[in-house]
């Protein structure tokens, strides 16, 4: 049993039982192994959810960069869509993603960053719309992922309107977007 065993294993264990229903005790048991054994690799549950942020994380993580010849918009809808569609990919993935911080991902993310300033967007603004654009789509994940709101059986009451959650996430983007394009200079 290796880490990388251990934090699939752990993922896997997410997608079947949902984050509250994560625990070592569980793993352990999916693992065959005592559970005192996963404290060779994962000191306490903390890191071990940080690892599987992380491991959640890689298709995001792996995507390409941008070059200087792209445009900035359409790469910031791109790479937004691109982080949605990973928290996605496991349940409560952005539960999951909430409150962890990206050690692994700060030179890409510098590289983003410059890639916007490069671009004209002024470095405060960027730094902003960068945060703004995460959040916003976390949000948007916790409450697509979430059963809030749904009636018995898992259906809206008659007088909720359905929102399709693709489409709300679309319009809050290009909102970010187009609050910004004033502000850049290219």
């Amino acid at each position: 049993m290796n880490r990388g065993t251990v934090v699939a294993e752990a993922l896997d264990l997410l997608d079947e039982v949902g984050l509250d229903g994560v625990s070592t005790r569980q793993l352990a048991k999916r693992l065959g192994v005592e559970q005192p054994s996963l404290y060779w690799h994962f000191r306490t549950k903390k890191d071990l959810l940080a690892a599987m942020a992380q491991a959640a994380m890689a298709p995001h993580a792996n995507a390409p960069l941008p070059t200087p010849g792209d445009d900035w918009r359409a790469w910031f809808l791109e790479n937004t869509r691109s982080f949605r569609r990973t928290l996605l990919l496991h349940r409560d993935g952005a539960r999951l993603h909430a409150g962890s911080t990206p050690t692994a991902d700060l030179d890409r993310i510098r590289h983003k960053m410059a890639f916007l300033v490069a671009s004209g967007v002024p470095e405060h603004d960027a730094r902003t719309a960068m945060l703004t654009a995460s959040r916003f789509t976390v949000g948007s994940v916790l409450e697509e992922q979430a059963d809030s709101g749904l009636g018995v059986g898992g259906e809206l009451p008659a007088d909720v309107p359905s929102i399709d959650p693709e489409a709300a996430f679309e319009a809050g983007l290009s909102l970010i977007v187009d609050g910004l394009t004033p502000r850049a200079t290219a």
